[in-house]
Order: structure tokens, then sequence, then C-alpha cells
């Protein structure tokens, strides 16, 4: 059979508040101080030493308390690398720009914004590292934010499972209710956790649910993929922003009739299968970059909204770059 060629949809040229890649349902919808490297501090330590130049410009130091009120710490993963990565903590931030990947051109598009401050859901150094020598990408990547006067902060894990996260994000758009954590924290509140789980208003069938979902999602070559009858109806939902393929257990123990998650492995997802009572859960699985991408706007926006309520003044952004690693896919003709 002759392949065809999907192709991943060029982003929109530049960037506007609380916006981000295009995505199928709003084909309109467009996606210096001095720093120093360093391990991720404590936002204790690092809490404002210096004041900005008037008092509605917040220092970074501020930025990261409310950074913490949102999305603490204590709840990311114990091998995660949350917080701080570059920047000095009395450095004045008037702009943010929200992404989900540290790449390359991602800290251009900050630079060439005039952001003072690039808040990522990915870490930059999550592996240890000996080295931030400007030939390696990472390594420029820190170079070009110090000479930029951009500071770089991680909210991974803990924007999972935090109220507002990730997954509950996802579980919001797709109109989830009765929600709840899949994998409740151990240092959190009852509704924290990773992934979530909760019922549709009402039953529908596979293959109309996961077109909601296709919908929903930002364009990219992967598309989405489904495992299951399409005719089945579903209503109990669990979803995972970004890989989540470690939660199959949880998953079943919620008796969920569809898993919407991202990364789905070769065994696993066999497996998942070949464990299925009646089909279920039903597979349904996105692009990593799509499944998170989705949190920015909100995050922003919450972001905004703690630094509006301390009465500081910031104009903050969402990337408009696809960072999907994916250009196109061959399929069947």
């Amino acid at each position: 059979m002759e392949p065809k060629t999907q192709q991943k949809d060029a982003p929109a040229p530049g960037a506007r508040e609380h916006s981000g890649p295009e995505t199928r349902e709003d084909a309109g919808q467009q996606p210096g101080q001095d720093a120093a490297p360093g391990p991720a501090e404590d936002p204790g330590d690092v809490a404002g030493p210096g004041p900005a130049e008037d008092d509605s410009t917040p220092v970074l130091g501020d930025v990261l308390l409310a950074v913490e009120e949102l999305w603490p710490r204590s709840l990311a993963e114990q091998w995660d690398a949350v917080g701080p990565v570059v920047g000095r903590s009395n450095a004045p931030v008037r702009r943010i720009l929200f992404a989900v990947d540290p790449v390359t051109e991602v800290v251009e598009e900050a630079v060439a914004w005039g952001a003072d401050l690039l808040v990522t859901h990915h870490p930059l150094l999550l592996k240890p590292v000996n080295s931030v020598a400007a030939s390696s990408f990472k390594g420029n990547i820190v170079h070009q934010l110090i000479e930029s006067g951009c500071a770089l902060v991680t909210v991974h894990t803990n924007g999972d499972s935090a109220v507002g996260g990730v997954s509950d994000v996802l579980a919001d758009a797709f109109g989830l209710q009765h929600v709840k954590p899949l994998s409740p924290s151990v240092n959190g509140l009852p509704e924290e956790g990773i992934g979530r789980v909760g019922e549709l208003g009402e039953a529908t069938t596979l293959g109309t649910f996961a077109e909601t979902v296709f919908s929903l999602m930002p364009a990219v070559a992967g598309g989405v993929k489904v495992a299951g009858n399409r005719d089945a109806l579903v209503r109990t939902i669990a979803v995972c922003g970004g890989a989540g393929d470690s939660l199959f257990d949880a998953v079943r123990e919620a008796q969920a009739d569809v898993y919407v998650t991202a990364d789905l492995r070769h065994h696993p997802a066999s497996e998942a299968r070949e464990a299925a009572v009646d089909g279920r859960p039903y597979l349904i699985d996105v692009s990593h970059f799509g499944s998170e991408w989705l949190w920015l706007t909100p995050a922003a926006a919450a972001l905004e909204n703690v630094l509006a309520d301390q009465g500081y003044d910031v104009e903050i952004r969402v990337s408009g770059i696809n960072t999907d690693p994916w250009d196109f896919i061959l399929t069947p003709a």
C-alpha cells in the first residue's frame, strides 16, 4: 500500500499572551539582569533580598514564592529536579514566558521577546551533569540565558500533582466530573497527586470521545492513537499528562473505561490489553508535548493572578513554538 504523509503543522509566527501552538479546534490561536547558573535553591533562600525598580515590579525571589504557592516543591517526585535553574533572586522580573520544553528555539523566543524569566514544564538539567560548557546544547542554553539576563525555573512533577495541574487541566478539558487523583500525593492534600479519574456527564462512544480528545490537542505529526472498540460506550475516564504507563494498576483499580495518556510503549500497552476486562480500559495515546501544553495557559493565568494579588504587574505569555519532536508520519493509504 502507498504510504501517505501527515505533516506536522508549522507553528504560527509569534506568540500572544496566554496562547500557544495552533489547535485543531481554534485555527486562529497562536502559540537583561545578571544571572548565574547553579543548583536549584529552596524558595526560602531566594526570597527577594533586593527591591526591584518600582513597587509593582517583582524580583525573581518574589516570583519563586508565588510559584511555590501554586506548585509546591514538596509535591515533586523524589527523582525530579524542579525550581530555579538559572537566575539571581534580586533580579527584576517584568516578562515571563511559559513553555513545555527548554529547547534552543524556545530560549531564543524568550530572549527575542525580552523575557526576564522562562518557566518550563520539563527540566533542562534532570540527569547529573559535570559541565555546562557552551559546546554542548544544554550548556549553550545556560550561556544564552545568563548572557541575556533571563532566569529559568522548572515546574515539573509538582505541576503534575498540584490542584489545577497538568492532569486537572486535562480532566477539565474533557468535561470530567467527580474528579480525584489516580495516585494520591504522599505529601499533599487529598485532591493532589499524579493523574486524575472522573466521569463524563453522560456515556458516549469511544470513537466520539477520542474525537473530542483529538480536537483539543495541538496539531502534531503523531496525532492520537486509540486501542479499543470504536462503538463501545464509555463514561469513566482516567487521564495522566505526560508518560503514564506506570499507572496501569491504579487505572484498573479505578475501573476506568478509558485511559488517556502519552508515550505508551509497546509492551505496557500490549500487556494492558491482555489484562483488560471486557476490553477495558481502552487506551488513548496522545502526544507527550500536547498533553502538557494544555496546562500552560491556565498555569500562566494562575501565576499572573497570584502576582497581581500581591500588587505586582508582570506581562506573561505562553510560547507559540510547537516542541513536539516529530515532523511527519507515514501511515497506510
